[in-house]
């Protein structure tokens, strides 16, 4: 057993033969079964599996599908084997397997059974070679055919493939093993897809590493390739510390801490592709337990969603998120059975650590996720203290149904988009949840999170009922357990946004650390107290830390963007905004931001060459008011007043109380065409709408922002002040340092716009000097650019103050 203190050291040369089962995935959990046991029966049939087992020269690798054999016994023990396999095949037709064969540096490792395992570059690259082929193929890798060559009884059946793009955007030669109709004779479909690609559009042909890390990497390659030449013209081996050493190099030149893991989406094999929601599910519910171990990085899943398809290229994506292991897996599920894999994968050199496959029924399914988190800090050596044991061994319900309906509501509440569908799915499966088992506090603290999620951005009804019903599930949560990291959250979110009390919020928030260590939530939160504080820098202290721990997560970047727009820091806004773009192109909500910067910045060209080629469906309420916005202030709104007609024709009654606020646009527009009967029609049905939802939402600050508004426009002044005034009371600005102030640009509007010109002066003097969210389209702060643009301040241009306010700086 090696020392722990060098782990690293190990290195020999591996004679390596991988098998699997092609389209395994697609048959039946029991079809599964029986071709993995008649696989293994044949493999351990073989005379070389017996005779290297007996001299103690064999390890074995299962790996779900197949397995791999590694020989230490003689060069050509992996290719008399697979011939062997190959024969007994002919027997089996149902099995359609195909194999790899390589010889490469391995090194040992100890799983969590104490027993010998390895991993390295000899596995890797026969895993890779071995994907290359069809049913019956035997590939060998260019390196060991050159070997093979020298023996008269192989020459002849040795058939040279050439190149081939594999996995991860490694470039592998190839050789086809066929001889007496053991074999397949045949191109590999992927190898012929590859050569009917031109070259100049092959994958692969523009070097995807940093050009630093390429080189070292291929130092380690020649490393490897020298050893292997070494001992198979049995020379004495050189060291291996050379080896190991350019492997430290690339550890080194990363700069990341060993101990960290991203977990990737799992894939679903479940033949019912709605399924998908358990396998999503099953990630994070490994990831959470991983994130309660203190002594580990773990990266959030926000961070990790985008990598659903396939990650080709692990050591770039490891570089994206900053950790030295990726876990990837794949789950099916089958009425109440399920099969879990698994594989951790040390990213710097993209070998295999570690790997397993459970099958289980739905009511043990706890101990998956159990075992799993355990074998992965055995495996990165991480510290466990007894408290992290329990949470990590706990059962959150003992009800398989209520689990089901937890991880259907987590989905949903795991959608980037915080819409009223999902979060409606979110609620509709977690109150199911926890009323087939009141029990489930982790149900609880998810429900509560969720509704006071749509309390605060509206995406629900923004009702007191709503709000109790947040209380009352953060509460249940922690009466049931008093030290669950996520109920503790809960309350603190509850305390946050749905009371703005925020000593209490960071007080929770604060007590939630020790045992969620690793969660990016918690840091983000105090981002968004502090910012509501007015404590700028605090927040950006907490954003930074957050985007360690979730450093693609488009949401969070978006926030720290929004930062930076309500500070007028626009460049640093636009900056952020990229960064989403790079991970979400096209991204129709980070587009629309961008572009309103641009209105603040009075540049109407650039934010029109932005929004023209987007077409926004009526639901995605910021980009429609952000068009109407530039139609407005370029006063062109003929366009806009058709588009708002058009969606106005059939409101969407899940908008609520926003079908009212896009008739308060369709007003502003046709104002502004000259257009006032029109108007004035749009703007009393806008007040009849919303004034119908103010009994219900009465402290709901946008209704009673957008009823001052269009009283405003219908020359009711008295209505228009005392609702702007009633704003400022739901929402006072010493309260609220970031939405506090939009009530005021209400009431500065307002005020233009019935002739109170000083009570507007007064307000926009106020407005220009502080950092806030803006109250129109998408939330930018008045800039003296937007004063001379907007034609709800035309009634303040002669005035000499407002004119030395459009030519001022903001503060």
């Amino acid at each position: 057993m090696p020392s722990e203190s060098s782990p690293d050291l190990k290195f020999e040369i591996g004679h390596v033969l991988f098998i699997d089962i092609v389209g395994y995935s697609k048959l039946l959990i029991n079809e599964q079964s029986e071709q993995i046991q008649k696989l293994k029966q044949i493999v351990r049939g073989t005379e070389e599996v017996r005779k290297a087992e007996a001299e103690g020269k064999l390890l074995r690798l299962p790996t779900g599908d197949g397995g791999a054999l590694v020989f230490r016994n003689s060069p050509e023990a992996h290719v008399l084997c697979a011939m062997e396999i190959s024969r007994e095949l002919k027997k089996h037709p149902e099995l359609r397997v195909r194999m790899g064969i390589h010889s490469g540096p391995v090194n040992e490792v100890v799983d969590l059974n104490e027993q010998t395992n390895i991993a390295g570059a000899g596995i890797n690259i026969a895993q890779r070679v071995m994907d290359c082929g069809d049913a019956g193929h035997i590939l060998l890798s260019k390196r060991l055919a050159d070997d093979l060559v020298e023996y008269r009884h192989w020459r002849p059946h040795l058939h040279d493939l050439g190149e081939c793009e594999v996995k991860r955007g490694l470039r592998l030669h190839l050789v086809n093993l066929y001889k007496d109709g053991l074999g397949n004779p045949h191109l590999p479909e992927k190898l012929k897809r590859w050569k009917q690609t031109p070259v100049a559009v092959r994958p692969g042909t523009a070097p995807r590493w940093p050009t630093l890390l390429i080189a070292v990497a291929l130092v380690v390659a020649a490393f490897a390739l020298v050893i292997s030449s070494l001992i198979f013209l049995h020379r004495a081996p050189p060291t291996t510390r050379a080896l190991a050493s350019a492997a430290n190099v690339i550890g080194t030149l990363a700069g990341i801490p060993e101990k960290s893991i991203a977990v990737l989406p799992f894939e679903n094999l479940s033949s019912e592709k709605e399924n998908a929601y358990f396998a999503d599910g099953i990630q994070d519910e490994i990831l959470t337990r991983l994130s309660k171990i203190a002594d580990l990085k773990v990266i959030s899943r926000t961070s990790t969603q985008h990598y659903k398809s396939a990650p080709e290229n692990l050591p770039e994506i490891a570089k994206q998120l900053g950790v030295a292991h990726i876990l990837e897996g794949t789950v099916q599920k089958s009425g109440d059975a399920v099969r879990i894999n698994v594989q951790l994968i040390k990213a710097v050199n993209d070998s295999h650590l570690w790997a397993d496959t459970f099958d289980r029924k739905l009511t043990d399914i706890f101990s998956v996720e159990s075992e799993v988190a355990k074998a992965i800090a055995d495996q990165l050596r991480a510290k466990l203290t007894g408290h992290e044991e329990q949470v990590i061994a706990a059962k959150p319900t003992d009800n398989p149904e209520a689990y089901d309906a937890y991880l259907r509501g987590l989905a949903y509440s795991l959608k980037s988009t915080n819409t009223p569908a999902a979060l409606l799915g979110a609620q509709k499966y977690l109150k199911e949840a926890v009323r087939l088992d009141p029990k489930f506090a982790l149900s609880w603290a998810l429900l509560s999170w969720v509704e006071a999620r749509g309390y605060l951005t509206q995406a629900l009804q923004h009702t007191v009922a709503l709000r109790e019903e947040a209380r009352q599930a953060a509460e249940t949560a922690l009466t049931l357990q008093p030290n669950l990291g996520e109920a503790l959250v809960a309350k603190g979110y509850y305390h946050y946004s749905c009371l703005k009390d925020y000593d209490t919020a960071v007080r929770y928030f604060e007590q939630a650390r020790q045992f969620l260590p690793n969660s990016s939530r918690i840091p983000e939160m105090l981002a968004y107290v502090a910012r509501r504080r007015g404590q700028w820098e605090q927040s950006e202290s907490f954003f930074n830390e957050t985007e360690r721990l979730d450093p693609r997560n488009v949401s969070l970047l978006s926030q720290h963007a929004l930062s930076y727009k309500d500070l007028r820091r626009f460049p640093d806004a636009l900056r952020k905004l990229d960064q989403v773009l790079d991970i979400t192109p096209d991204d129709v909500d980070t587009l629309v931001v961008k572009a309103a910067i641009a209105q603040a910045e009075g540049d109407l060209p650039g934010a029109s060459a932005l929004l023209a080629p987007l077409h926004p469906n009526a639901d995605d309420i910021n980009a429609v008011e952000t068009q109407a916005y530039q139609a407005i202030l370029e006063r062109r709104p003929a366009p806009i007043v058709a588009r708002l007609k058009e969606i106005l024709a059939e409101p969407d009654p899940a908008l609520g109380f926003y079908n009212g606020e896009l008739r308060f646009w369709l007003g502003w527009a046709q104002e502004v065409a000259g257009d006032h009967a029109a108007a004035q029609d749009s703007w009393r049905q806008a007040r009849s709408e919303l004034e119908s939802f103010l009994k219900e939402q009465p402290e709901n600050r946008l209704l009673i922002s957008d009823l001052a508004l269009v009283a405003m426009g219908l020359g009711d002044k008295g209505a228009a002040l005392a609702l702007s005034e009633r704003a400022m009371a739901v929402l006072p600005l010493e309260k609220d340092a970031l939405d506090g102030p939009a009530p005021v640009e209400i009431l500065a509007r307002v005020a233009a716009g019935i002739g109170e010109p000083d009570r507007a002066i007064v307000a926009l003097q106020k407005l220009l000097s502080i950092p806030y969210e803006g109250a129109l389209a998408s939330n930018v702060p008045l800039t003296p650019a937007l004063l001379r643009l907007d034609p709800m301040f035309d009634p303040l241009r002669n005035d000499p103050r407002f004119q030395k306010l459009c030519e001022e700086k903001p503060k």
